[in-house]
């Protein structure tokens, strides 16, 4: 577990329309949407967890309040599962109000990621030095990566934050690094941040992650910084600010595998990767995916 000196809260920005999986998020949050048989915002959450998290801040829109019931008991759901001899389902089902002590904050304008964890500023406390972000639409495996960037920040101090390397191709979607290495191969110093840049023009391959351990000084850029061009103010751009007055911004390198569920395809990727490690499923499945794949051919 980490240290509670390192940090103790966490942001979960849940406030978007969900729209690349409309019609169904019409009426279903997308981050409600299962993974399998667990919505993508309980796996952030354990995630979260794992990691010593004590309290969740969930940001969410007007209208968008089954993301936090989904954190609450339901007695008598659990009462009606035991009746039926499920006591293992009950179980699952208790699982997210067990996790950590949620909280939210609301997002009334789409304005963008820097927005988002700015308005989950004013429930943060004095013992919040630093605060992690999760987006919920990337899934990291295996999930200890806020454990290693919680020792990053122990040895360096600042901000860190979570790479992977993209295909060029692909990096007009992320923000992108400008990095320099350090005495460790898995862990980079930030030079610069640049938000969505033209791949032709883009400083690396390294791209970031869903995942932030933001120091508490971020806040006071974000306070001052207008929407740009997509009328969206950037979590990139407050970094950046940081980044140009000294403050040690680093990066630690996941090599693992990664999940974009903010679109259909992606969470149908996660979800096959976490099927084939299903200890009771898993092996019937991958018989199935192989001769299905075959078929193909």
């Amino acid at each position: 577990m980490i240290p509670s000196q390192v940090f103790h809260t966490a942001i979960v920005p849940a406030a978007g329309l969900g729209t690349r999986f409309l019609p169904a998020t019409k009426s279903v949050p997308k981050e409600l949407l299962p993974v399998l048989d667990t919505p993508g915002i309980e796996l952030v959450a354990a995630e979260a967890a794992d990691a010593g998290v004590e309290r969740l801040i969930i940001v969410t829109a007007p209208g968008k309040d089954a993301v936090a019931r989904h954190f609450e008991r339901d007695h008598d759901l659990e009462r009606i599962l035991h009746a039926r001899n499920k006591p293992a389902l009950a179980a699952k089902v208790q699982r997210a109000s067990n996790l950590l002590r949620i909280e939210t904050a609301l997002q009334h304008e789409p304005l963008g990621l820097g927005h988002a964890v700015a308005c989950a500023e004013p429930a943060l406390t004095g013992r919040d030095e630093a605060v992690a972000v999760l987006l919920p639409d990337d899934l990291v495996f295996p999930s200890d990566v806020l454990t290693r960037m919680a020792a990053v920040r122990r040895r360096y101090g600042g901000t860190v934050l979570c790479a992977f390397t993209a295909p060029r191709e692909q990096l007009s979607a992320y923000g992108v690094f400008d990095l320099t290495d350090t005495d460790d191969a898995r862990v980079k110093k930030v030079r610069a941040m640049v938000e969505k840049p033209d791949p032709q023009d883009a400083p690396s391959t390294f791209a970031c992650a869903g995942r932030y351990l933001l120091d508490r000084a971020v806040f006071e850029p974000l306070k001052r910084l207008q929407p740009g061009i997509r009328g969206e103010i950037h979590l990139t751009d407050a970094i950046s600010e940081l980044i140009d007055d000294g403050h040690p911004v680093h990066v630690v390198v996941h090599t693992g595998r990664r999940h974009d569920v903010g679109n259909p395809a992606g969470m149908v990727r996660a979800a096959v990767d976490l099927l084939l490690e299903d200890p009771d499923s898993g092996a019937d499945f991958r018989d199935w995916l192989r001769t299905r794949v075959g078929a193909d051919r």
